[in-house]
């Protein structure tokens, strides 16, 4: 008998491209159909059809709290009470735009968009605008969004699909764009050397999350920090994953390194639709109506939003306690999947920062966008498909993340990592 999910997937196909509103959500490269979702609590999701599962994607990444956190919720209810949206400015948004920039390195001023694409789009045009140069600087693997300048050599659902870049994206809109080898600051230096009066900006993921996880080695931000300074241009820091996650500050904070400009991602929305792009003054003092670089959105700093994501960041800015014990808690985790890893034959590679991980089959180390591709990406499906069916639920794709929650809780790790024993003994 077809279930639910599989049903809705069939109605979906015929008026929905591919029957997904975004491809990180298919399945295909799995070999799955899609589940569709009807509720989310805490660190579960339950499906169309009654199936509960243990969530490791967390609406990819912003459900750091936990699906449905009750401080998030009633603060949604209450918003939306006065209304859902105004289309004029609001107390909300300087509420947490003060929160923000008083909290955070290098954010000044702070311009709320809608999502992590938008803010990463307007990020690179504020520094085109500050320089007055057009080249930026971008590096393999690395997912900015799906703005015409930046699908180049990216990651996330492009590299699953097997797709190093998109139709549709004329050849003019990526003229600019120069791409390097995450890890390899000599690969930048290059290009600093081949343009040294024209490269606007370097935009660079500080945890590249997009081609699974790949931590930065030792140096490597404080180089591209370096190198940005002597040639003057804008270091941005694309924090849409990163951003409140491995701390408060973020990747600045957690890694010690300053950015010029950052983007946030719908985290700062407690998931909701919104994403954020904010740094330094008097790079953000050009934007409309303030100056020349022009930026709007009629739906930015949707009181709803805001107020969600008001709560969010309030609970994690009060209780940092609550990093503590998440990244503790990734630590544990992934080391212990290590370990199980260990005690099979298979190659493997398990990378993590606190509470972002994945798991590659391969031997050796992961380090950039060629090494993560030599995954055996066949028996990450494999690996999948079995979890799925223990109903765990992880991001469909070898090139996403594990998306730890303040919701998990050991005993339910601990539930997972046994499955991983069982699955590696059957192969």
């Amino acid at each position: 008998m077809m279930s639910r999910s599989e049903a809705l997937f069939q109605r979906a196909c015929r008026v929905i491209p591919g029957g997904v509103n975004s491809p990180v959500r298919a399945f295909g490269s799995v070999g799955e159909t899609p589940r569709f979702i009807r509720s989310a609590n805490g660190a579960y999701l339950t499906d169309a059809d009654g199936v509960e599962y243990l969530d490791f994607v967390g609406s990819w990444g912003p459900m750091i709290l936990g699906h449905n956190h009750p401080a998030v919720r009633e603060a949604v209810q209450k918003a939306c009470e006065g209304g859902l949206s105004y289309g004029a400015a609001t107390e909300y948004e300087v509420q947490i735009a003060e929160l923000i920039c008083s909290e955070v390195p290098n954010i000044e001023m702070i311009r709320m968009v809608n999502s992590g694409t938008e803010a990463v789009m307007s990020a690179i045009r504020a520094a085109r605008g500050y320089t007055g140069r057009d080249k930026i600087v971008k590096f393999m693997g690395c997912y900015h969004g799906h703005s015409d300048a930046l699908l180049v050599q990216a990651g996330s659902g492009v590299m699953t699909a097997g797709v190093p870049d998109s139709a549709g994206v004329p050849a003019g809109c990526t003229k600019d764009t120069l791409s390097a080898v995450y890890n390899d600051l000599g690969s930048v230096e290059k290009l600093f050397a081949e343009f040294p009066e024209e490269i606007a900006a370097v935009i660079v993921e500080p945890v590249a999350a997009n081609m699974g996880v790949v931590p930065p080695e030792e140096g490597f931000l404080q180089g591209l920090r370096s190198l940005c300074t002597r040639y003057g241009a804008v270091l941005i820091f694309d924090e849409v994953i990163t951003g409140f996650r491995l701390g408060f500050t973020g990747a600045q904070g957690y890694f010690g390194v300053d950015a010029d400009l950052v983007t946030y991602g719908k985290i700062i929305g407690a998931g909701m639709p919104v994403g954020a792009y904010g740094g330094k003054r008097e790079i953000l003092s050009l934007v409309a109506p303030s100056g020349p670089v022009y930026q709007a959105g009629t739906l930015s700093g949707n009181p709803v939003a805001m107020q969600a994501g008001m709560a969010q960041l309030k609970l994690l800015r009060e209780h940092p306690e609550i990093y503590t014990e998440l990244n503790r808690k990734g630590d544990w985790f992934f080391e212990e999947l290590k370990k199980a890893l260990k005690e099979c034959s298979l190659p493997y590679q398990v990378n993590h920062v606190g509470s972002l991980g994945s798991l590659f089959f391969t031997g050796g180390p992961v380090t950039d966008y060629a090494s993560a591709k030599t995954s055996d990406t066949a028996l990450f499906a494999s690996w999948f498909r079995y979890m799925l069916g223990k109903q765990i639920y992880f991001a469909p794709s070898q090139f996403e993340a594990i998306f730890l929650s303040a919701a998990h809780t050991r005993e339910e790790l601990e539930q997972v990592l046994e499955l991983g024993r069982e699955f590696l003994k059957r192969i």
